[in-house]
């Protein structure tokens, strides 16, 4: 029915592939690229059927380009970082290709995220009349989904929103990141923000914490973050009072953390080295442990979901709906763990569900701007059930 050409080869572009493999009557023609050719090549012999794969370096928007027009795919899934989405936008934009993502711009020099960059795009992707379908994982993602699900069917107002992220699983290694390092750490030691009473808050980083029992795992800490869905569902849940954003983190990785920030490991500014510019946070990448070769050893879960509370009917109410993963059982399946997992199922189902039919439109729109319905419906069929817990 489609081609899609899948871009990164990490441990999300590796999920993303297998599960786009399992679904031939959607996904007709598969095309997987990356910088690094050896890493499309191991992925392709891992998955079940053939696929075509391809070096591009996705920094450089005329190789992306060139790509394109010569595998003519239907749309664009973009799982490589997040600082080459608008070389990758500039790619569809030229070529007419939809496109769809995981994770909002990030500008290299600056640990800042947000969807600005990518909305300016708006009127020359409608123009264009293709599709860019924006922070199609699981936070963002499944997140703003869930929320657009519980605006449908369970609430006629919604009024606060807790986005909680939990990994309980352990891969036997003192320090490392479920995602790419260098991402990760700038995410995590950034500023803390919130929006409440039609205004953001900002926070200092980490300070403000809680513990909550999550189904399957049980009590555990969690820190307030700011993360680009906020500032989406912001803009497109009605009657909103109070959105915030959590994830869980354990004594052993928040000292690790702190260590490597007092000694500067988490600097993104160059610095002088044997003659050479070197920024710390990239060296610190390059001596960690590889986030796709966790999966073998991951052992627990994860529980994500998001706390909702609104007005029913005129009554108070509130649900917890969420879904929880298991890190072994990934691995069993596509190789993988389970962060990587939970982020290139729905990526997977986003562009099934682009290419069906299901979700069309000309212009940029985060996920929660579709119909709910059939993602909903499709993460219980390829691997992602979901419950919904009510709140008394």
């Amino acid at each position: 029915m489609g081609r899609v050409l899948i871009v990164g080869a990490g441990g999300v572009g590796g999920v993303v592939t297998h599960k786009c493999s399992q679904v031939s009557e959607v996904f007709s023609k598969i095309m997987l690229a990356s910088r690094t050719l050896a890493k499309c090549e191991k992925i392709k012999e891992q998955v079940g059927r053939p696929i075509q794969v391809a070096r591009v370096d996705a920094d450089n928007s005329p190789e992306v380009v060139a790509l394109i027009n010569e595998f003519k795919p239907d749309l664009v899934v973009n799982v490589a970082l997040p600082y080459q989405d608008l070389s990758i936008m500039d790619a569809c934009l030229e070529t007419g290709v939809n496109y769809l993502d995981t994770a909002n711009y990030e500008p290299p020099g600056e640990a800042k995220f947000c969807y600005k960059w990518q909305w300016e795009y708006q009127e020359r992707f409608q123009k264009k009349g293709v599709m860019a379908l924006l922070g199609c994982g699981f936070d963002p993602g499944v997140t703003n989904i869930f929320c657009a699900y519980a605006q449908k069917h369970y609430f006629d107002i919604i009024e606060r929103v807790d986005i909680m992220d939990c990994n309980a699983g352990e891969h036997g290694h003192p320090f490392a990141t479920n995602f790419n390092p260098e991402i990760n750490i700038r995410e995590i030691t950034q500023r803390g923000k919130y929006w409440e009473d039609g205004k953001w808050v900002e926070t200092d980083p980490l300070s403000i914490h809680k513990s909550f029992d999550f189904p399957e795992i049980g009590v555990r800490e969690m820190y307030l973050m700011y993360h680009e869905e906020l500032e989406s569902l912001v803009n497109n849940i009605e009657g909103l009072k109070r959105i915030r954003f959590w994830m869980t983190f354990g004594a052993e990785y928040l000292t690790h953390l702190r260590v490597l920030q007092n000694v500067g490991m988490t600097r993104i500014d160059p610095v002088e080295f044997e003659g050479q510019q070197i920024v710390p946070l990239k060296f610190l990448k390059a001596v960690l442990p590889e986030p796709s070769s966790l999966g073998k050893n991951y052992k627990g879960k994860t529980n994500i979901g998001c706390l909702i509370e609104g007005v029913k009917d005129g009554k108070k109410k509130s649900i917890y709906i969420y879904n929880v993963c298991d890190h072994a059982e990934c691995y069993r399946e596509v190789g993988a763990q389970a962060i990587s997992y939970t982020t290139g199922v729905p990526a997977m189902i986003g562009a099934m569900l682009v290419l069906t039919g299901a979700w069309q439109g000309k212009g940029v729109f985060n996920v929660e701007e579709m119909d709910p319905d059939p993602f909903m419906e499709k993460l219980t069929i390829h691997g992602l059930p979901w419950t919904i817990k009510e709140i008394t």
